[in-house]
């Protein structure tokens, strides 16, 4: 007489029926970066403009970020190299209009005592957006939501 129950091939049978179910619907990549990405991106960003200030203040001479929208790449005026961005992002830039070097390419610049032409840089993906903003009168950098 054989007695109620699962047996444990019968349940480990199911698990892996589950897990392969639970891979595929939530472990295909969604449309786009990840929200770790962007905010990693966001901070990159933010490293990267802090460092164009750093730079100003420290050479007395006006340093700038460039940011290259269509190649996701961007470079601090006085240091070697440039530095990417993830594939897929959403890259809005809003600076002085002096700062303009084309419809896909813009800088935002820091001068000597701190102070800088300010701007915004949005790092976005679908609705999910970082907003890195930097204040045209103190120089500082910081991110929101």
């Amino acid at each position: 007489m054989r007695s109620r129950g699962f047996t444990i091939l019968e349940l480990l049978v199911v698990l892996v029926i589950g897990a392969v179910a639970y891979s595929v619907i939530l472990g295909v990549p969604l449309r786009g970066p990840s929200i770790a990405d962007l905010k990693a991106a966001s901070r990159t960003l933010a490293s990267g403009l802090r460092q164009a200030q750093s730079t100003a203040m420290a050479t007395r001479r006006d340093a700038t970020l460039t940011l290259d929208l269509e190649s996701r790449e961007f470079e601090v005026s006085g240091t070697a190299g440039t530095r990417s961005l993830p594939k897929g992002l959403e890259l809005k830039l809003f600076t002085a209009q002096t700062e303009v070097a084309s419809e896909r390419k813009g800088s935002i610049r820091f001068y000597p005592d701190g102070s800088s032409t300010g701007g915004r840089i949005t790092v976005a993906s679908g609705e999910r957006k970082y907003l890195v903003d930097v204040d045209w009168l103190t120089g500082r950098v910081s991110i929101g939501d």
